[in-house]
């Protein structure tokens, strides 16, 4: 009967500790304004900034804003955070968590394992301190927030590429096929284009140069469809990636 008891004492603990912290967001989500400290507006303005920069490098950014972290000190919250939900891709453990508790003033950044190196505690500290802070004591909450997703990337750009799609045509390949057909267009032209005769009429009508045809405006114009604009976000969800407790915090 005691131990059973105890049994049952243990899982109401873990239970109640589960429910400290919030499920991982179902569709998910980078931004997650658990306290309703941002507006709609403000939040799609960020989520779309981060998605942006989930899609062209694969680290996660995501921002957690909840109303207090207690019983947990702050960083103890944003870590447990990113270890329950996975942020970051599994294997390159690249994500990091912005965590704000409104009542408690409490700001924290926690870097999975493969950013620690390029967001050491030191520089997590200064733009909690430099970029976050003084916008949130002018009570400029989302200035704040954009301010330090600026900050993070630009020290944590270049640690991870995204990884190329099989569809994809390489940019190599693409830029060997126009050095060919250069090539061939130039000594086509060179030996159409030896002064008078039929070869002479030939190049002049062609347009002359490198390439034949100089009306056709398809390569480089920019009503072209190369590289594409805007379109969707390909972000699905949380990778799975590790934490290791690097990180800092700060208070407004």
């Amino acid at each position: 009967m005691k131990k059973t008891l105890i049994l049952l004492f243990l899982l109401a603990a873990a239970f109640v500790r589960a429910q400290d912290f919030p499920a991982k967001p179902n569709p998910p989500r980078l931004v997650n304004d658990f306290a309703g400290a941002l507006n709609g507006t403000e939040i799609d303005a960020l989520e779309q900034k981060l998605r942006v920069y989930n899609d062209s490098t694969s680290s996660q950014i995501t921002v957690v804003i909840v109303k207090t972290t207690q019983p947990y000190p702050a960083s103890d919250y944003a870590f447990e955070i990113g270890r329950r939900w996975g942020v970051g891709q599994k294997g390159k453990n690249n994500g990091l968590v912005l965590l704000w508790a409104t009542d408690d003033r409490k700001l924290n950044i926690a870097t999975g394992y493969g950013l620690e190196g390029a967001i050491p505690d030191a520089i997590a500290k200064r733009i909690i301190s430099e970029e976050i802070v003084p916008e949130f004591k002018q009570k400029m909450y989302y200035r704040g927030l954009d301010r330090g997703i600026d900050a993070i990337v630009k020290y944590a750009k270049g640690e991870y590429k995204a990884e190329p799609k099989e569809k994809d045509f390489p940019a190599s390949s693409f830029f060997m096929t126009l050095l060919i057909i250069v090539i061939i267009f130039y000594f086509f032209n060179k030996m159409g284009g030896g002064g008078g005769g039929r070869g002479g009429n030939r190049s002049r009508n062609m347009g002359g140069g490198f390439f034949p045809y100089t009306t056709y405006t398809g390569w480089g114009s920019s009503s072209g469809n190369w590289g594409g604009g805007g379109g969707g976000s390909s972000f699905g969800g949380f990778g799975g990636g590790s934490f290791g407790g690097g990180g800092a915090g700060g208070d407004y």
